[in-house]
């Protein structure tokens, strides 16, 4: 399972198939179903395609992709975070997601911190986009934090979202 980076708390690595009971927990937690939305995984099996033809896939489509957060010092999984392209995006799209458990710890910021610097200096990026639902407060406070700038309300499978973009400058 490669690293691709840590932070003094966290540890951002790939995912694997054996990830699934992980990831299936994460995807019906009362936030994602609320704020990203429900991708009707409710079986291990979905899971285990979902992680197959998404995040593992993209690694190898792309380069990047979703990965696996972890506490460093235990290994313990509790989120994920990374890079998505999508078509409907001019710039890449930076994504993070945390188990409730794990919310409210600054958590998000770091990873999201680290996640965002890896795209710039190691991928090269010159703009990284980000969304979010318009109702997600905390999502948008974070992106705020991190240097976004709202750019417009779009509307993505009937939901409004904010898309803010960040310049590799800023």
């Amino acid at each position: 399972m490669p690293v691709i980076l840590e932070t003094e708390r966290l540890r951002l690595r790939t995912f694997t198939i054996a990830d699934a009971s992980f990831v299936l927990q994460l995807l019906n937690t009362p936030n994602w179903l609320k704020y990203i939305g429900d991708r009707g995984i409710k079986t291990i099996e979905q899971t285990q395609s979902y992680l197959a033809n998404g995040p593992i896939m993209s690694y190898t489509t792309y380069g990047f992709g979703l990965y696996l957060v972890e506490l460093k010092a235990t290994g313990i999984p509790i989120g994920m975070c990374g890079l998505l392209k999508r078509n409907y995006l001019e710039h890449m799209d930076i994504g993070y997601a945390l188990l409730p458990a794990y919310e409210g710890n600054g958590y998000a910021c770091e990873i999201a911190a680290a996640t965002m610097n890896y795209a710039f200096t190691k991928l090269h990026l010159m703009h990284l986009a980000a969304i979010t639902d318009t109702g997600n407060e905390r999502s948008v406070k974070l992106l705020e934090k991190l240097g976004f700038q709202l750019q417009e309300l779009i509307v993505i499978e009937n939901k409004d979202l904010n898309l803010f973009i960040r310049d590799a400058q800023t």
